[in-house]
């Protein structure tokens, strides 16, 4: 029986982890589950799953479902706080750690599992495109277990060849590169003119996938793609002109490996998230992850097309911002997150926030990312430049 602990566990990909893990109560037990304030979504959570532990960033929302717990009669402990996600995370009493909080805030927590030693299903990109070197370095001294929840990376991870454990080099193996796929989101085929009407409920409406807000826009910028082409860097390591980005509208094939003697290895399946957490949680084993098979006839074909940098300007920008090296994919993170946010809440443009990314990076010089301090310290420069050049 092996104890799980979700890191935030009301978000898309913490709810379908739960719906894995349902299925499989004889091999899983939940240690920990946290979240930032849905008390509500928490709190059915905890009725249904029996966590020890319940962790809430907003101290406020912890004291009420505290409340709520004993109310239900429910044992659950609750603790509040940042430091609480670092204590959870790299527990005694947890042996895999799904990190699923969206945006920088995953970063500290998912560390402190990489240093616990812990199997990692990783699904915050942020840790890799914040601290690719930092992170990478925790993992491999302290032999933890890395393992990719993006359906991209685990695609990738699955057609590549087995090696160690923590085996995470696959320069010398063969590789030509490595191709990931993009669905292009709700503007893949937009005239480019129109893309500055664009409303925050058009971009959200993605074709293919069920995400939360943040990760659906910037599926519709390719940023979300961008950040992939980074953390697909520091996971395989491999550099940026061996990883290729192409669209592929049905989102059956998930990603690909093209090796030197020609053969390309593509994984396929149903757009759902809960083939790759099934996939990292019962690795090297395969268990049931209550996705429909995949019917090929039904689907009837596949297409593909080249992500152009015109209509796709934020990839472009993670592609120049992995190049730069340093501290500038933290600063692309921390101005995209800014730009977003600004974005939802319709005090920019969407075609303001590749726009304003690009002045931040032009503005801030990137220092040498050798330390968590001078990576947090470029991500809140960058977070106070995006918000004073969005007023």
């Amino acid at each position: 029986m092996k104890a799980v602990t979700i890191l935030g566990s009301t978000g898309s990909i913490g709810v379908s982890t739960l719906d894995v893990l349902s299925r499989h109560r004889d091999k899983f037990s939940v240690y920990a589950l946290t979240a930032n304030g849905s008390v509500e979504a928490m709190l059915a959570q905890c009725l249904e799953h029996q966590p020890q532990v319940a962790v809430m960033l907003d101290a406020q929302a912890a004291d009420t479902l505290s409340q709520r717990l004993r109310e239900n009669n429910c044992l659950t402990q609750v603790l509040a706080g940042e430091s609480a996600l670092e204590e959870v995370a790299g527990s005694d009493q947890t042996d895999y750690v799904v990190a699923a909080i969206v945006g920088a805030a995953g970063l500290l927590p998912t560390l402190a599992a990489a240093r616990a030693g812990k199997r990692i299903l990783l699904a915050n990109k942020e840790a890799l495109v914040m601290s690719g070197a930092l992170f990478m370095h925790e993992v491999q001294q302290n032999k933890a277990t890395l393992l990719p929840v993006d359906s991209e990376h685990n695609a990738i991870w699955q057609c590549m060849p087995l090696g160690s454990e923590h085996q995470y080099d696959f320069s010398d193996k063969g590789v030509r590169r490595i191709i990931l796929t993009a669905s292009g989101g709700p503007f893949r085929d937009a005239d480019l003119a129109s893309l500055d009407e664009v409303t925050p409920e058009q971009a959200v409406a993605h074709p293919n996938w069920s995400m939360g807000q943040k990760i659906s826009v910037d599926s519709a910028t390719m940023m979300n793609k961008g950040l992939e082409v980074i953390e697909a860097h520091w996971l395989f390591g491999l550099p940026s002109d061996k990883i290729e980005v192409i669209l592929h509208r049905q989102s059956i094939i998930h990603s690909m490996v093209d090796y030197d003697d020609g053969s390309v290895l593509a994984q396929m399946g149903n757009p759902d998230m809960r083939t790759p957490i099934a996939n990292t949680l019962a690795w090297p084993q395969r268990i049931d992850s209550g996705v429909a098979p995949l019917d090929l006839v039904a689907a009837g074909r596949l297409d593909f097309a080249t992500a152009d940098f015109t209509r796709f300007p934020c990839l472009r920008l993670a592609y120049q911002a992995l190049e730069a090296g340093g501290t500038s994919t933290a600063i692309l993170n921390a101005a995209n997150e800014v730009a977003v946010a600004a974005f939802l809440q319709r005090q920019i443009r969407f075609t303001d926030i590749a726009r304003l990314i690009e002045q931040v990076l032009q503005t801030l010089p990137a220092k040498p990312a050798d330390s968590l301090e001078q990576i947090l310290a470029d991500d809140a420069a960058a977070r106070h430049l995006a918000r004073e050049l969005v007023c």
